[in-house]
């Protein structure tokens, strides 16, 4: 459960929302007096998503597209790794690079 002040719940009260949204219980705190529940009405719907793309896109983390997707792209099947391909070397290789 996380705990948020009063001040804290004011200037941040989209977030928490977005928090309880996805199934998180918010404990508002008066200094160290719980006086507050929020807790989300109905846990794994839709909203659930919508609530997380919203967070994401506000954080700067995503952008939505305002196109749709072209036909052809969903027809064709997934490219195939190559034979012997190993994904987790590549990974790792990729963090090391980063560094």
């Amino acid at each position: 459960m996380k705990t948020a002040t009063i001040s804290q719940t004011k200037n941040s009260l989209s977030a928490l929302l977005d928090l309880v949204r996805q199934g998180e219980t918010i404990l508002i705190m008066d200094r160290t007096c719980p006086i507050a529940r929020i807790e989300p009405i109905v846990r794994g719907d839709a909203s659930d998503t919508v609530g997380r793309i919203e967070r994401l896109e506000r954080g700067g983390w995503i952008r939505r597209g305002n196109e749709s997707l072209p036909d052809e792209l969903l027809d064709e099947p997934p490219p195939m790794p190559r034979a012997g391909a190993d994904i987790l070397a590549v990974l790792l290789s990729e963090r090391d690079a980063s560094r």
